[in-house]
């Protein structure tokens, strides 16, 4: 389905020359009396590949379809991160490259929402955040407590995240997976 350039937005897909890109920034540019302008930044959904163009106003683009399942995350292996549809069962491989900078979010065995588009997996949708349990903290140093001082952490999927120093192995964190921040500790 065509669409014009003003009806796309941030988080909209679209496809060009059979591939796949993602929305990321989106700005309408109306300068005095001159014709509208907009500014997109696009990211390539199979390659990363990132690029910025500058589109017209009446400029028509296809919008993708986009499908979500419900899947399982298994494992990781050489081909990258091993998912299981939910309903089918079947098995598949999400490649690193697509999905690395979202799984340090997600423990194996948890559900997630994963995306595809004419049955190809292409990206895997997270909550807005997770709790996940610490199992290495550095230990607080007395008289750090009075400042905002932020140690490293590493919780269970292997990722890293600044916490406050009164966090201790063992405890339970929310994270917002939008920009890796803690956000609090859960009970």
């Amino acid at each position: 389905m065509g669409v014009r350039a003003t009806e796309l937005r941030k988080g909209t897909v679209i496809q060009e020359n059979g591939q796949l890109w993602l929305i990321v920034e989106y700005m309408h540019h109306t300068p005095g009396n001159l014709r509208a302008v907009i500014h997109c930044k696009m990211k390539n959904i199979q390659t990363g590949q990132t690029r910025e163009l500058r589109l017209g106003s009446g400029d028509v683009y296809e919008v993708a379809y986009l499908d979500k399942k419900k899947c399982e995350y298994l494992y990781k292996d050489s081909t990258g991160y091993v998912f299981m549809d939910q309903e089918s069962f079947d098995q598949f491989p999400l490649p690193a490259e697509l999905v690395e900078d979202k799984m340090g979010y997600v423990r194996e065995n948890t559900v997630v929402d994963v995306t595809f588009h004419e049955n190809l997996a292409i990206g895997v949708d997270l909550p807005a955040s997770v709790t996940l349990k610490v199992i290495e903290a550095e230990s607080a140093v007395k008289g750090n407590t009075a400042t905002n001082v932020k140690k490293e952490a590493i919780v269970e999927t292997g990722m890293k995240v600044k916490v406050p120093l009164h966090i201790t192995a063992g405890d339970q964190i929310k994270i917002s997976t939008v920009d890796g921040e803690f956000q609090g500790r859960q009970n």
